[in-house]
């Protein structure tokens, strides 16, 4: 096999950037055909986006013996059911983040995922890009002395209360739809796994343990320590950056999450020096496609594979019970 067919569960919004354009620029890959609940919808995704086939059903999709792994963006309470049937029918999938509703659901998808032999990827973007490579990096070179204290922001305006990110039942809450970023960028930053210290929740109106807005302070074995914010819903425009801070020095990112539209990653130094890095202005998706290429056809490692799944999870689901909410059902 030297072209990976791709099959799309979902005509969703982020499918065009997460994984059609995408295709269209990585030579290994080819997008194959689409489902969505309404076959109408789907006819007219896969006419805009040129795909040649149309299926009734995900089923079909997963069924198709012309389709070698499955995207799949479905609301998060949909990923361990889909992802599931499509490991144990042979498909390799890239499945968007948050992989599960809980660590519960990560783990039988994990164990599904092992017995299968097949490559699940969950869609961490930012992971394989350059500029979070080089974070992980100089986090972890000693170069900024001992780290003592990494923190992550993503705070974007959401101005539609009927948002499924805010349904409870679907998987929502500002810790699955961004806090589940953060806290990978923390373990990744660190490369350790943290405990749960504290978190302080504000719930949407009208929508009973969803958060929209979430703050909650970690602790690494390491003795650092560690703190994710994270709203769906606030005043601030837009706001995502990361921070570490070691004893001989403190690295600064601006937009890790899409650092093709710009992006600004600075090291300070006590001593009152810095320096600033740039790096390609190709889009994150990009790179996370050559990857899951790279490990469906040539065997190789994944950065965000199931046990990193069922980790991150956890700690999820841990700060909704430091909060007091429920974890997702």
């Amino acid at each position: 096999m030297t072209t990976l067919r791709i099959g799309i569960l979902g005509a969703a919004r982020i499918a065009p950037a997460a994984i059609v354009k995408p295709a269209r620029k990585v030579g290994r890959a080819e997008i194959v055909c689409v489902a969505a609940r309404d076959v109408g919808r789907a006819r007219a995704f896969a006419e805009k986006w040129s795909i040649p086939n149309v299926h009734g059903s995900y089923e079909d999709v997963i069924a198709d013996p012309g389709v070698d792994a499955i995207y799949n963006p479905l609301p998060n309470a949909l990923h361990a059911q889909w992802t599931i049937a499509a490991l144990e029918a042979g498909k390799h999938v890239l499945c968007e983040k948050p992989l599960t509703s809980n660590a519960d659901q990560a783990r039988d998808v994990a164990a599904v995922a092992q017995s299968s032999g097949r490559v699940l990827m969950e869609a961490f973007h930012y992971r394989y890009h350059p500029m979070m490579q080089r974070a992980v990096e100089v986090a972890q070179s000693g170069e900024l002395g001992e780290v003592q204290h990494v923190e992550s922001w993503m705070q974007i305006p959401l101005f539609k209360p009927s948002d499924i990110r805010f349904v409870l039942a679907l998987g929502g809450g500002a810790v699955m739809d961004l806090g589940c970023y953060s806290i990978h960028q923390l373990r990744s930053l660190t490369g350790e796994e943290p405990t749960v210290i504290s978190a302080t929740a504000k719930e949407r109106s009208g929508a009973p343990g969803v958060d929209r807005w979430m703050r909650s302070d970690l602790r690494f074995p390491s003795g650092a320590t560690g703190r994710f914010t994270v709203s769906l819903y606030g005043a601030r425009i837009l706001r995502i950056g990361i921070r570490v801070i070691g004893s001989l020095g403190e690295l600064r990112i601006f937009n890790p999450a899409g650092p093709q539209f710009h992006h600004r990653f600075t090291v300070r130094f006590n001593d009152g020096t810095k320096r600033r890095e740039t790096f390609p202005k190709v889009p994150t998706y990009h790179y996370q496609l050559e990857a899951f290429c790279d490990a469906v056809l040539e065997g190789a490692p994944v950065l965000t594979g199931p046990s990193d799944s069922v980790a991150n999870m956890e700690v999820i689901d841990a700060v909704y019970r430091a909060a007091g909410l429920p974890t997702r059902p």
